[in-house]
């Protein structure tokens, strides 16, 4: 007879959340194979919404398929990484050679693998909430303990330095920041970038840095390199061609390595044995790195005035600025926007709820707030890639659902409107 024991999933699961692809997601594929039209906000993918990679980082694959048919370099190939330590040096960041780079499949496998070269038992590590929730993932899976440091919406998401100082004890390993941010779009101030750099020196921590949205800034908003802040201690910069370029299933991310790289020997070699280990990342994609890097940039023409991207961001803003129930602290950077909901007007607002409504009543998919470790209860978050006009509608449809639960909740007495770079409405 065969066993009727069932086959578990591993415990080391049991606190691993990424529901952005979860369980809405799934219901939205399955009202898709029913026929239904889903306008899927959930994920930043710029191809699923007619922008394209740069012509020229295809020719540079095409033209390179003959040297992409083999192994390379566990650390990647060598033109992509002197191309990193190229705008590495652009930026004003010095003592960065090809060796403190390496090219990954994606900043999601070097997030993996950069934490676990570093992490023991119980290990702490500093990661904003909300966070991008493959940051909170990856330190569980490797068995390290995310401390959550608050990036409060009255404050435009921007994170109070005192407040981690008062978070770090003497198990905090890391610090992890994420500028532009995903998904509050909040671009930090050079200040408080400035005493992160020094918290994190103060302490010895390794400071992460996920630059992924480094170009996508808008209306005066001012990137700032970590690099260019961190002297006394490890600073891992980590980006890709995902996002600016475009360039999602190419799978191409790189992490590269500043400050005090010497002291960091020990961690740096258990990296790249870990790097070995998997042989190497996607050979042919490489190829588009130094291209990419070196090309023009078109991604400023899509984040300016009349560009694709700063179109559709105003589309936002104008929405909640129309809404009767939204708020925004309006984003500075990246391709989201973290909205919220009053909680004077919707007191039993539960986004999650709401996003499954959504989904069901008006094929719209978005990502509750909750899935980037908060704990509140009243954001949601949507990628502005959509043309302004596709917003435009989504917007109205989540005006109408949000004006049917009003319907259906007692009244009760307006309180004062949030402070700071809020875009609070009616």
């Amino acid at each position: 007879m065969k066993s009727e024991q069932r086959i578990g999933a591993s415990e080391g699961l049991k606190h691993v959340r990424y529901e952005i692809r979860g369980r809405l997601a799934r219901r939205a594929h399955e009202l898709e194979r029913q026929g239904y039209e889903i306008v899927s906000l959930n994920i930043g993918n710029p191809r699923a919404f007619g922008l394209r990679t740069p012509e020229t980082m295809r020719l540079a694959m095409i033209e390179n398929l003959g040297d992409s048919e083999g192994y390379c370099h566990q650390k990647g190939i060598f033109p992509a990484r002197e191309a990193v330590v190229m705008q590495q040096q652009e930026r004003g960041i010095t003592g960065v050679s090809a060796e403190e780079v390496f090219i990954g499949n994606g900043v999601s496998e070097l997030i993996d693998l950069t934490l676990r070269a570093l992490l023991n038992e119980g290990d702490e590590v500093l990661v904003p909430s909300p966070d991008y929730p493959l940051w909170t993932a990856a330190v569980t899976l490797n068995r390290g303990r995310a401390v959550h440091y608050p990036c409060r919406p009255q404050n435009g998401f921007v994170p109070d330095p005192e407040e981690l100082e008062r978070l770090t004890t003497p198990r905090t390993r890391a610090i992890v920041i994420i500028n532009p941010n995903n998904p509050t779009g909040a671009v930090y101030p050079r200040a408080v970038l400035e005493a992160l750099a020094c918290l994190a020196q103060r302490h010895g921590l390794v400071v992460f840095s996920d630059e992924i949205y480094d170009q996508m800034t808008y209306d005066g908003a001012v990137f700032v390199p970590m690099a260019t802040l961190v002297r006394d201690t490890l600073c891992a910069t980590l980006s890709g061609l995902s996002k600016v370029y475009r360039a999602c299933g190419y799978r191409v991310g790189w992490v590269a390595f500043s400050g005090r790289t010497r002291e960091a020997a020990d961690y740096l070699n258990a990296l790249e044995l870990l790097a070995s280990l998997r042989l190497c990342s996607n050979v042919m994609a490489q190829w588009a790195v130094q291209t990419a890097l070196g090309g023009h940039q078109s991604v400023r023409e899509l984040v300016c005035p009349g560009g694709r991207l700063h179109e559709s961001r105003q589309a936002i803003l104008a929405a909640v600025e129309r809404s009767d129930f939204l708020t925004l602290a309006p984003p500075g950077g990246a391709m989201y926007a973290f909205v919220g909901v009053d909680p004077a007007r919707l007191p039993d607002f539960d986004d999650q709820q709401f996003a499954l409504d959504l989904l069901e009543q008006k094929h719209v998919l978005v990502a509750p707030g909750v899935s980037f470790n908060v704990g509140y209860r009243n954001h949601f978050r949507v990628t502005n890639l959509p043309d302004a006009a596709t917003l435009r509608e989504v917007f109205a449809r989540i005006e109408g659902l949000l004006s049917d639960y009003a319907a259906a909740t007692p009244v009760s007495t307006p309180r004062e409107a949030p402070k700071g770079n809020v875009v609070t409405l009616k």
